[in-house]
């Protein structure tokens, strides 16, 4: 497992149009594992994407990844994530297929969605939930927003890592 300080694993993953993408080039990236089915994932989404919307602006890039086996769970199938990208529900937030589930293994992700915040460094800073609360669309990712408010102003997350709160990853058997 990375640890909050070391360096976060490599990742790169194909898009749902097949565009590969990787960590490099900005100046946080927040990585979140996250899927098609899952209540909390989906309660979270729209937080979620906004921050990666609002803080684009700031030289921050999300992407957002999911793992799960589509075999088992047909709605997290590249299809249904295609389905969902073309409705508008990603507004421009790549949506990345993690068909082996490495990834998801090497940053050691718990639950849909578990997040993650790495510096223009690689270094991991934040890992964890959005914010307190999935069902209080008033707490607006706060603990995102502070991770990201924090590395891009050169101090350390408070907190720096949260209990992630969703549905498990959906290993491949």
């Amino acid at each position: 497992m990375t640890a909050v300080g070391e360096r976060a694993p490599a990742l790169a993953l194909p898009d749902t149009q097949g565009e590969v993408h990787e960590l490099e080039g900005s100046r946080a990236t927040v990585v979140v594992f996250t899927c098609n089915h899952c209540p909390y994932a989906l309660a979270w989404h729209k937080r979620l994407i906004d921050v990666g919307r609002e803080y684009a602006q700031r030289g921050v890039r999300m992407l957002q990844v999911n793992p799960n086996d589509s075999e088992r769970y047909p709605r997290d199938s590249l299809e249904q994530m295609r389905a969902r990208v073309e409705s508008g529900d990603f507004d421009g937030v790549p949506y990345l297929r993690d068909e082996t589930q490495a990834v998801a293994r090497a940053y050691d992700a718990q639950t849909t969605p578990d997040v993650f915040v790495i510096d223009a460094r690689g270094t991991l800073r934040y890992r964890g939930a959005p914010d307190a609360d999935y069902e209080d669309r008033e707490q607006n990712a706060a603990w995102l927003r502070g991770a990201l408010d924090a590395v891009l102003g050169d101090r350390a997350p408070d907190p720096a890592e949260t209990k992630p709160v969703g549905c498990s990853i959906k290993w491949k058997q």
